[in-house]
Parts: structure tokens; C-alpha cells; sequence
């Protein structure tokens, strides 16, 4: 008897890529929920000071940010795949030790406490979509 998992690994691959879009689309959607609960409806004037300056921080600037991060994460991800029978956990330590640097960004650039907390709220809201949901598409 012949047997072959060969059908099963590519079957895998196109839902795989699904998931991983749909985990950076989520995040993505997740961080715009937040960026519209607070400029829009709470009216925080979101801004940051960047080399002395003072720059507003816009839905696209959080969309594409955040869709950024999140194939960058997914990059990552598929090259530790091939590297390492670990990558999930090596990815899971990597993604967590991004998100918790990500945090001297907003803590050391907001103005104002409002917009701290609203940058803050973004990056946990991109973390808490992107690491558990890339991390249950990684090959076990």
C-alpha cells in the first residue's frame, strides 16, 4: 500500500495563507476600531512628537502601520518555518519581545496621557490579534 502526505501538506498551504491574511486584516480592523473609539468619538487629539515636532496620527498611518507589522510578522513566521522545528515557540518569544519594545514608542512619544493610552491600547490591540492568531497558523 502506497500512502503519500504529500496532498495533505499542500491542502495546508492555501489555508494557512488564508488564515495569516485574515489574522492581519483582523488586527488591522482591531487597531481602526480602537484609533475611531478615541479621535472620532472620545475626540482625543492623537499625537506624537518626533524630533521636536508634533505629527498627528491618522487612520491611515494605523492601517497601514499595523498591516505592516503584521506581514512582517507573518515573514518572519514563514522563515523560521524553515529554519527551525521550533518556530512557533521561537516566533511566540520574538512577537511578544516586539510587542513589549513597541511600548518605548508611544510611552516616550505621546502628548498628553490621553494619547499615551490610545497609542498604548493600539499596540495591545495589534498584539492581541496578531500573536495568537499567526501563532496557531504555524506548522506544529
Amino acid at each position: 500500500m502506497d500512502t503519500t502526505i504529500a496532498p495533505a501538506v499542500t491542502a495546508a498551504r492555501p489555508a494557512r495563507r488564508r488564515d495569516r491574511a485574515l489574522a492581519v486584516l483582523a488586527a488591522t480592523a482591531a487597531t481602526l476600531a480602537v484609533w475611531a473609539a478615541a479621535v472620532p468619538v472620545a475626540g482625543v487629539d492623537l499625537a506624537v512628537r518626533s524630533g521636536g515636532t508634533e505629527q498627528s496620527v491618522t487612520a491611515a498611518a494605523v492601517g497601514v502601520s499595523t498591516l505592516l507589522a503584521g506581514l512582517a510578522g507573518w515573514a518572519l513566521l514563514a522563515l523560521l518555518e524553515r529554519v527551525t522545528a521550533r518556530a512557533r515557540a521561537v516566533w511566540t518569544g520574538a512577537a511578544g519581545l516586539v510587542l513589549l519594545l513597541s511600548l518605548l514608542g508611544p510611552v516616550g512619544g505621546g502628548v498628553g496621557t490621553a494619547t499615551t493610552l490610545t497609542l498604548v491600547a493600539l499596540h495591545l490591540a495589534a498584539g492581541a490579534v496578531l500573536v495568537p492568531l499567526l501563532r496557531r497558523t504555524a506548522r506544529r
